[in-house]
């Protein structure tokens, strides 16, 4: 109860709460390297990194770099009887633009390519004035948010997984070759999942909200 009434006059501004649990802590901020972690559900809810700021942004620059370049070259050849085709992801995607397809032809653009890619456009708007020490950019808590909300509709790895499977059973019927997109993509799946490890969602918000004076 104690615990309880000392957090009641606790400013704001001087709380943690979990997203998972909804356990709310007072603010101890941890240094680089260090974590802090909910006691009740072990989530870790700040985990700030030396130069990550920095790093994350050399991340959302190449990998904005791989999306457009994968989604043009050609992601995978197919030879079979003689006859040989490469696609892109591109090609894929709007081979089913005719009829009720469209439908599943502009979701599966927009899973692949155009989520992870505003993603990335997003974390650059909003990281590179934090990181230089500038006023933040106009909308900038809004632009995190949305970034945010669109983590879980990026498809990337979904993705790979999925050509994993299909090239399994088109082996056998045809001679498929790894087009340069392919390898482009790899990449991208890897610094995506490396973007999100080096992210400390807490310290970004901290930085919105509570800019440092100059």
């Amino acid at each position: 109860m104690s615990d309880a009434m000392n957090l009641t006059k606790t400013p704001l501004e001087e709380l943690i709460v979990c997203p998972i649990c909804d356990a709310t802590y007072q603010l101890q901020r941890p240094k680089a390297g260090e974590r802090a972690v909910c006691v009740r559900c072990h989530k870790v809810l700040i985990a700030p990194r030396y130069k990550a700021g920095m790093q994350i942004i050399a991340i959302a620059i190449a990998s904005v770099v791989l999306v457009i370049a994968a989604s043009v070259f050609p992601f995978l050849e197919i030879s079979v009887a003689g006859r040989t085709n490469a696609v892109s992801i591109l090609d894929a995607a709007l081979s089913f633009t005719r009829g009720p397809m469209l439908v599943l032809a502009l979701l599966t653009a927009g899973f692949i390519i155009f989520v992870p890619l505003l993603r990335m456009l997003l974390t650059l708007y909003v990281l590179i004035p934090v990181v230089l020490d500038r006023p933040a950019a106009k909308h900038a808590v809004w632009a995190f948010r949305i970034s945010e909300a669109m983590r879980p509709w990026s498809m990337a790895e979904i993705f790979a997984l999925g050509c994993a499977v299909a090239l399994v059973k088109v082996a056998d019927l045809a001679t498929v070759s790894f087009g340069p997109a392919f390898w482009m993509f790899g990449v991208l799946v890897v610094l995506v999942i490396a973007q999100d490890g080096f992210m400390c969602k807490w310290s970004v918000w901290n930085s919105l909200e509570y800019p440092k004076k100059r």
